[in-house]
């Protein structure tokens, strides 16, 4: 089954610069519909959780991604994992963490809480332009997560 139609990724990410080398380099690659930029953990949790300013209905939770920044104003990355994974209505949603953070520490946390993967962004925009392409290209086209019911 083609998936592509119903394709959302949602981009947690402060820095503005990365979060538009993510989104150039998942078009230029044709792996998105739509990107959903979330600037902060409580703005993620609000729109995950259709409250505060978000009100609308979120599409199937099997045909999205979320790359997750861990060094996040206010509410940080990990807490944001958390909450996602500690819920029966998100923790179906894959989770990859793109940081710039090579910590063990953060790593091993992350792998604890319920990510799907962990990804260091590099420095140079032809790599940090690749290492995206290649998580959309495994996460949204080679990799099939079971289908949670409705």
């Amino acid at each position: 089954m083609d998936k592509s139609p119903n394709l959302e990724i949602i981009l947690i990410e402060d820095d503005m610069s990365d979060a538009e080398l993510t989104i150039r380099a998942l078009k230029k690659n044709k792996l998105i519909n739509k990107v959903v930029l979330l600037k902060d953990g409580e703005e993620a949790i609000d729109y995950l959780f259709v409250r505060g300013g978000y009100t609308a209905e979120l599409p199937d939770n099997n045909s999205r991604l979320i790359l997750l920044d861990l060094k996040l104003p206010g509410m940080s990355g990990l807490e944001v994992l958390k909450r996602i994974k500690q819920d029966d209505r998100t923790k179906h949603i894959l989770v990859v963490i793109l940081t710039s953070s090579k910590e063990n520490p953060d790593i091993e946390e992350c792998y604890r809480l319920g990510a799907n993967s962990y990804i260091v962004k590099p420095v140079e925009f032809e790599n940090f332009s690749n290492a995206v392409t290649q998580i959309g290209l495994y996460w949204l086209l080679l990799n099939h997560p079971p289908v949670s019911p409705s």
